[in-house]
């Protein structure tokens, strides 16, 4: 079986294996669990650390108590919103693959779930990134600057 990317003229050989022709088993996977998929990178390299990072770090940036119970909530409560907005994806995705396979595409019908893929996605995004804005709020200056040090954002002084 040819693989993805195999030559130019095939660029996409062997994807018409997926389950979600759309979506690589990998990206479901994150989709349903949660994960940020670099959808926070504006936050994350702007000095706008995420809450998984930030417990990742938690003994070097000498987290209190209440950082590391706060950093938490903020990571459950981003993990249960958008596995659940990754799930709508998903099954948006699965509709629009079945839209097409089916050869029942039209206008109409492919409006209504790109719409609502293009929502979804922004929503994915919007939670991914207000997380980081809140889990900065939870951090102290001195804390920021340490963060942005241990991820290599910025020089070891």
């Amino acid at each position: 079986m040819a693989r993805h990317g195999a030559t130019p003229a095939q660029p996409y050989a062997g994807m018409q294996e997926r389950r979600i022709k759309a979506l690589s088993a990998e990206q479901e996977a994150d989709l349903r669990a949660g994960r940020g998929m670099a959808l926070a990178l504006a936050a994350q390299l702007n000095g706008y650390p995420g809450p998984m990072h930030v417990l990742e770090h938690a003994e070097a940036l000498r987290l209190t108590a209440a950082q590391r119970a706060a950093a938490e909530t903020l990571r459950r409560r981003m993990l249960a919103d958008a596995s659940e907005i990754g799930a709508r994806i998903v099954s948006l995705e699965m509709d629009l693959d079945a839209l097409f396979a089916g050869a029942t595409a039209d206008a109409g019908r492919l409006a209504a779930i790109t719409a609502a893929l293009g929502a979804m996605n922004g929503r994915l995004r919007e939670v991914h990134l207000t997380t980081h804005i809140e889990t900065r709020e939870a951090l102290e200056a001195p804390q920021l600057e340490a963060y942005q040090r241990l991820r290599g954002y910025r020089p070891t002084p």
